[in-house]
């Protein structure tokens, strides 16, 4: 059953990054931040304006394969199995 609870905590960890992180590049670049971010440009777009179409995007399937990934390491380390 310990393993069980350690397993859970460390998943709930691993989610809480991955909502951290969005949130941040999401709501902070691409809301509050918009107008500093907007004094750069990346491909010839406004970096703010960048952030809020397409970043948040980018940034999101990034964590999908990065969460994947560490739960596949999490799934070896406590050998989950279906019951």
């Amino acid at each position: 059953m310990e393993h069980k609870t350690t397993y859970w905590q460390e998943n709930l960890r691993l989610i809480f990054i991955c909502l951290i992180i969005w949130f941040v590049v999401s709501y902070g670049f691409g809301i509050l931040l918009v107008e500093q971010l907007n004094e750069f440009r990346l491909g010839g777009y406004k970096l703010g304006f960048w952030f809020a179409q397409q970043g948040s995007i980018y940034t999101f399937v990034g964590l999908v394969f990065w969460y994947t990934r560490q739960m596949n390491k999490l799934d070896a380390k406590y050998k989950v199995e279906d019951e």
